[in-house]
């Protein structure tokens, strides 16, 4: 959060509202004309240096300033230790993982490294020096990228009881045209990951040159090719 942008009497309401009142982020952001993640990053900074509210009446601004955006100490370099930031930026991929929970893992091996909010800061940073795109050529029917969906579905699997299933969602995409094929399918396991390779095969009325999966690993390498080239047979016969 940049301090140019929040005044010091935003900064009291911030933290009045939200230890006070108990309002969500997004109900300061809106009564206060600022976004919801700077009210939430204005609040963390404000655990971080145990403040509450009230805040201490003799509490003046440039304290409060100074509480909040401490000067910047030099952390050596085996204090601080390395960060992996492509580590960082890989892991936020994944489902359920924040950088809260990243930097609670960094400070349990370096207790003396960065705080959350300077950890925030140069991940931002780091962040901002990739490259946003990342132009791909496709030739048509060249590639078909499969993958499933990271979010399950939940579904009635029993109308008599009430029971709900979650599905899993296939998804393949042709890479030139972006062509999607999505089935559900009630588990990843080997034979429904070949089903839905004959039913994408079937769909789009053909076979791709290449197959080309999200990841890499010994399961596909062991079973995905031969997988396809059973699909091929039976779509030829």
């Amino acid at each position: 959060m940049s301090r140019s942008h929040v005044s010091m009497r935003k900064i009291r309401e911030i933290l009045r509202l939200r230890f006070s009142c108990g309002c969500s982020y997004q109900r300061i952001a809106t009564s206060i004309g600022i976004s919801s993640s700077t009210a939430s990053e204005c609040v963390n900074r404000a655990k971080e240096a145990n403040l509450n509210w009230p805040l201490p009446e003799e509490l003046s601004d440039e304290e409060l300033e100074i509480s909040l955006y401490p000067p910047a100490q030099k952390i050596n370099k085996e204090q601080r230790g390395e960060i992996d930031w492509v580590y960082i930026h890989k892991e936020l991929k994944r489902k359920h993982v924040t950088l809260k929970l990243l930097w609670g893992e960094y400070k349990a091996q370096c207790p003396q490294g960065i705080g959350y909010s300077q950890f925030c800061d140069v991940y931002r940073e780091w962040r901002n020096t990739l490259d946003v795109w990342m132009r791909q050529s496709h030739k048509a029917g060249e590639k078909l990228f499969v993958d499933y969906a990271g979010q399950t579905v939940p579904v009635v699997s029993n109308t008599s009881t009430g029971e709900v299933s979650n599905a899993q969602i296939f998804v393949a995409t042709l890479g030139a045209s972006n062509f999607t094929y999505v089935e559900a399918t009630w588990t990843q396991t080997l034979p429904d990951w070949i089903q839905s390779h004959v039913n994408a095969f079937e769909f789009f009325g053909g076979c791709p040159e290449i197959v080309v999966p999200d990841y890499v690993s010994s399961n596909i390498i062991n079973f995905m090719f031969p997988s396809i080239l059973c699909g091929f047979k039976i779509l030829k016969d």
